[in-house]
């Protein structure tokens, strides 16, 4: 029977419960997952979802109840699913889920994680060069009016002597970015998904549901008026706000069919992480049948944005499938949980790596429109390796 620790529990609202999970964490046998609103250490696994063809959002439920049948009061599903439909699914049952408020509630949060040392060998794949010209040749296609935005994503292989200490990488990705989405789950045998994502692609609680795109972006600066400066920049670009209502204008058809009502502010805000500037819009809308809409049904209905893939999505993925020479994986995924009443988050899987034995893979991309130049966004893509590279001591 799965043990599910509530977040009510007097001693895991004491200051230091958050970071007691995760300090907690170990690969293999558990799952984390740090959002604003609460911090989960899933231990072990009674059940897994296994690799089917058909409709995800109905296993997971039929997996719920299955369990909460056998006896669980309060079953949950953890883990990620990868960026392609018909890859496998790393969803889990842990045996037991322990709850706490969120890092950023958490005063030992600020303490420092030393870097151990490690010596990175570092190889780009694709070439920053090559990257550059694929993204050249879907500007020149995208001009001849074939399609209107993808994402072209590069990834750094990072090698080291020995397998890294993820725990400890964990922690300073958590410790960086305190507010946002850290994790770590098993990804595929042997394999470990680990990143502070900015972006929640859904949440249900309830009858109310949440999403929060994010496209356009800048890098931050250390020199306080320059980072003004390009925050204020990234607000007024015509390219990078064009950039964003597309996803916007996805988000909000894809989620209206489900809502009573939907919310969507007709301008986007600014989001920071420690690396970059985001334009953000945060979309609410009131669920019209709220008994038989998961967030997971959600987050399917909305998987792949075009913040992760492009538009239109089929052609996308062909550009995707023809212009990076790697699989994608989990990465531009989808990372989190859901209860057996349909409750969860849903977060989308950037800023992140798996890790397989002494090899470390980062994942980046930009969101290619026919305004891009491959200076820019191969540029892009380099500031956002910068949350995993300074996490884990290596530099580009």
């Amino acid at each position: 029977m799965t043990t599910v620790v509530s977040p009510s529990v007097p001693e895991l609202v004491s200051p230091g419960s958050a970071t007691a999970l995760l300090d907690e964490y170990a690969p293999v046998t558990d799952r984390f997952l740090a959002t604003p609103h609460r911090t989960l250490l899933g231990r072990g696994v009674i059940a897994e979802l296994p690799h089917r063809d058909g409709p995800l959002s109905p296993r997971v439920r039929a997996l719920l109840d299955s369990r909460r049948s056998a006896g669980d009061p309060n079953p949950v599903v953890m883990g990620a699913l990868p960026f392609a439909p018909d890859a496998a699914p790393a969803l889990a049952v842990p045996e037991t889920v322990r709850w706490a408020p969120p890092l950023r509630e958490d005063p030992l949060i600020a303490l420092p994680v030393p870097h151990t040392g490690t010596q990175w060998s570092v190889r780009e794949v694709p070439e920053s060069g090559v990257y550059g010209a694929a993204v050249a040749a879907a500007v020149e296609r995208m001009k001849a009016g074939e399609f209107d935005k993808v994402v072209l994503a590069r990834t750094l292989e990072l090698t080291a002597p020995e397998a890294p200490d993820l725990p400890a990488m964990l922690r300073r990705l958590a410790r960086r970015d305190p507010a946002g989405y850290t994790f770590a789950v098993p990804s595929a045998p042997g394999r470990t998904l680990i990143g502070a994502s900015p972006e929640l692609l859904v949440s249900r609680a309830g009858s109310t549901l949440t999403a929060n795109p994010l496209a356009g972006s800048a890098p931050r600066s250390a020199d306080l008026a320059e980072d003004v400066r390009r925050a204020a920049a990234l607000l007024e670009s015509a390219k990078d706000l064009h950039e964003h209502a597309v996803v916007v204008d996805a988000v909000r058809a894809a989620l209206a069919p489900f809502c009573r009502t939907i919310d969507v502010p007709a301008r986007p805000t600014l989001v920071r992480t420690a690396a970059m500037w985001h334009l953000s819009t945060t979309v609410t809308g009131e669920l019209s049948a709220p008994g038989h809409t998961t967030a997971l049904d959600l987050a399917a209905a909305l998987h792949p944005t075009p913040a992760v893939c492009g538009t239109p999505t089929g052609l996308a993925r062909q550009v995707i499938a023809e212009s990076e020479p790697f699989d994608r994986g989990a990465y531009t995924g989808m990372v989190g949980w859901q209860n057996a009443d349909g409750d969860g988050e849903w977060v989308v899987t950037i800023r992140c790596a798996e890790a397989e034995g002494r090899l470390l893979r980062l994942f980046a991309g930009a969101g290619v429109v026919a305004e891009s130049s491959p200076e820019a966004e191969t540029a892009e893509t380099g500031a956002k390796f910068r949350t995993f590279l300074n996490a884990v001591g290596a530099a580009l």
